[in-house]
C-alpha cells in the first residue's frame, strides 16, 4: 500500500505532463489522495499493522522495514504541505500551472520515497528526483536573478550530494549492505567503520549543506525567495528535512556507538550550529524583504534541529527527548515556514510588493490573512499551544537529562571541557544552549517587527490595492497547515 504514495504523485504528473489533462485539478485529486493514503498508512502502522513501525529507537526489525519512528511525522509533513501547496496555488497561465503542479508532485513523491525507503541507493535517489524540479523552477519562474540563484543552488546541492553519495558508498563498503535494517543489527553487534571519522565526516558535510547548515548555507535564503510559492513551501517545509532525517538516521544505526562514530567532529557542530542560530538570526533581521527574511529565518531554525540532534549523537541515541524534539521540530517548522511562505505568496499578488518598507496597514484590507500570517509568526518564535514551542522545549530540556555539574565529555576537545568548568560546571551541550537561546529573542525581533510593519499602521498605497479577498481554496489551504500547528502543539504525543 505505500509504494501508492509514490506513485499517485508520479502517474497524476504523467497526466499532466502528456495527456495534457487540467494541472491543477489533477494535482489536486492525487494530494487529496496521498493525504487520505497517507494518514490511514500512519494510524495503520501506529496499531502495529504488518509490523513494520518500529516503537522504539533500539527496537531492530525483523524484516526490511520501511520506517523508522521519525518517518511518521515526516509523510505526514509531505501530505499535509503538498495539500495546502496545492490549493493554495495561483499559477500566472496555464502552462505555469502545468509546470508547478508536476513540479510540486514531483517533489512530493521523491520526499515521500526518501523517508519510507529502508535501501541506500533509492534513499539517494529518491531526494535526487525530487531535487531536479526545484532547479528547473526557480530557472523558469524564479523573481529576480532566478538563473543566477537557480546555478548557484545547483552547484552547492549538486556538490553536497556528490560529497554525501562518497559517505554513503564508504558506509556501505564498510558494513557490506545497502539495507539499513541490517546495517542496524550489524551495529548492534559491534561492527563499525574502520574510517569512521572519515565517513561522518562526508555525512555530516553533504547532509549538512543540504540543510543549509552554517557556512554552507548562503544558496538557500536566495533560492526560497526567488522560488514560486508551492515550490517555496514543498523545498524548504519538506525537502530540507532530508538532511537533518538523515543524520539522526545514521545516529539510529549506530545506537550506542553514534558518539564514537562522530566523535571526531561534535565540537564543529556544536559552534556550526550556533552559526546559523545567531549569525543567520542576525542576517534575518538586517533584510528589507519578507521572501528573504523568511528564507533566513528557515535556515537560522535549522540550528535548534541540530542542537537535539548534537545531543541524540552525543547521549549514544538513549535520549529519546531530544530525538522526539527535533522530530516535533521538524515537524513544525515544515508546516509554520510552508504556511509562511503560502501567505507571502498572497500577500504579494494583492500588493505586488513583499518590501517590508513599501507594506503596512494590511489587516484593515485583509483581516483574516493578517489572523493567519500571525498565527504562523507566532508559531515560528515557539509561542506555547503551537507545535514549534513544543519542539524547541524539548530540545532545551534534552540539553539537561543525565548532566551532572562539573561533568566533562569525553569526546569534547580540553579546551571545551576547561572552559566549560569555568562557567559553573557548565558541560559543552549546556554551554552551546546558554548562547543558542538569544536566537529566541532574534526570532521575535524579526518576526514581530515584520507583523507590526506589514499588518499594522497607516495603509500604503500598495496595501491599499489589496481588495482581492481569499479565495475558498487559500483559506482551505492555510487553515490546515494552521489547525496541524494547533493539533501538534496541544496533543504533542498523538504521533507517537
Amino acid at each position: 500500500m505505500l509504494i501508492w504514495l509514490i506513485l499517485i504523485p508520479v502517474i497524476a504528473s504523467v497526466l499532466i505532463g502528456f495527456l495534457h489533462t487540467p494541472g491543477r485539478a489533477t494535482a489536486l485529486v492525487s494530494a487529496l489522495l496521498s493525504l487520505l493514503l497517507g494518514i490511514g498508512s500512519i494510524v495503520a502502522l501506529s496499531m502495529g499493522a504488518d509490523g513494520k513501525c518500529l516503537t522504539h529507537i533500539g527496537d531492530v526489525p525483523t524484516t526490511l522495514s520501511l520506517y523508522l519512528p521519525l518517518s511518521k511525522p515526516m509523510l505526514l509533513l509531505t501530505v499535509l504541505v503538498t495539500m495546502a501547496a496545492v490549493l493554495g496555488m495561483k499559477a500566472p497561465d496555464a502552462a505555469a500551472e502545468r509546470s508547478w503542479s508536476i513540479s510540486t508532485l514531483l517533489i512530493s513523491a521523491g520526499a515521500t520515497g526518501a523517508f519510507i525507503s529502508d535501501n541506500l541507493v533509492s534513499f539517494f535517489a529518491f531526494h535526487e528526483l525530487a531535487l531536479i524540479p526545484t532547479f528547473v523552477m526557480i530557472g523558469l519562474y524564479g523573481r529576480g536573478e532566478r538563473r543566477t540563484i537557480a546555478w548557484r543552488m545547483t552547484l552547492y546541492l549538486g556538490l553536497a550530494s556528490m560529497v554525501l553519495l562518497a559517505g554513503l558508498v564508504l558506509l556501505y563498503t564498510q558494513l557490506g549492505t545497502l539495507s539499513f535494517s541490517e546495517m542496524r543489527i550489524m551495529a548492534a553487534i559491534g561492527r563499525m567503520p574502520v574510517a569512521a571519522c572519515l565517513t561522518a565526516g562526508l555525512l555530516l558535510l553533504g547532509f549538512g549543506t543540504l540543510v543549509s547548515l552554517f557556512p554552507f548555507h548562503s544558496w538557500a535564503a536566495p533560492a526560497y525567495a526567488s522560488a514560486p510559492t508551492p515550490i517555496a513551501m514543498m523545498h524548504a517545509g519538506v525537502l530540507k528535512k532530508f538532511g537533518l532525517y538523515g543524520l539522526i538516521l545514521v545516529a539510529c544505526i549506530f545506537g550506542s556507538n553514534s558518539p564514537q562514530f562522530f566523535g571526531c567532529w561534535t565540537n564543529l557542530l556544536l559552534i556550526l550550529l550556533l552559526g546559523n542560530i545567531l549569525w543567520v538570526g542576525c542576517v534575518t533581521i538586517a533584510q528589507s524583504r519578507l521572501d528573504t527574511m523568511l528564507g533566513n529565518s528557515s535556515v537560522m531554525h535549522m540550528g535548534y534541529i541540530f542542537l537535539g540532534i548534537a545531543v541524540f549523537v552525543m547521549s549514544g541515541s538513549s535520549n529519546a527527548l531530544a530525538y522526539q524534539g527535533a522530530g516535533m521540530l521538524m515537524l513544525a517548522h515544515g508546516l509554520s515556514i510552508a504556511l509562511l511562505f503560502l501567505l507571502s505568496g498572497q500577500i504579494e499578488r494583492r500588493t505586488g510588493t513583499l518590501e517590508l518598507s513599501g507594506l503596512g496597514g494590511l489587516a484593515h484590507k485583509q483581516p483574516l490573512l493578517g489572523f493567519f500570517f500571525g498565527l504562523a509568526g507566532m508559531a515560528s518564535i515557539g509561542l506555547p499551544l503551537l507545535a514549534n514551542f513544543v519542539g524547541e522545549f524539548s530540545i532545551f530540556v534534552s540539553c539537561f537529562v543525565d548532566w551532572e555539574p562539573g561533568s566533562t565529555s569525553s569526546f569534547c576537545c580540553g579546551w571545551l571541557n576547561s572552559l566549560s568548568n569555568m562557567l559553573g560546571g557548565l558541560g559543552p551541550i549546556q554551554l552551546t544552549l546558554v548562547f543558542a537561546l538569544w536566537g529566541l529573542v532574534i526570532s521575535a525581533i524579526y518576526m514581530l517587527r515584520a507583523i507590526r510593519r506589514i499588518f499594522t499602521g497607516e495603509l500604503t498605497p500598495a496595501c491599499e490595492r489589496a481588495t482581492l479577498p481569499l479565495s475558498g481554496a487559500e483559506i482551505c489551504s492555510a487553515a490546515l497547515l494552521s489547525a496541524a500547528l494547533l493539533l501538534f502543539g496541544i496533543i504533542p504525543g498523538i504521533l507517537a
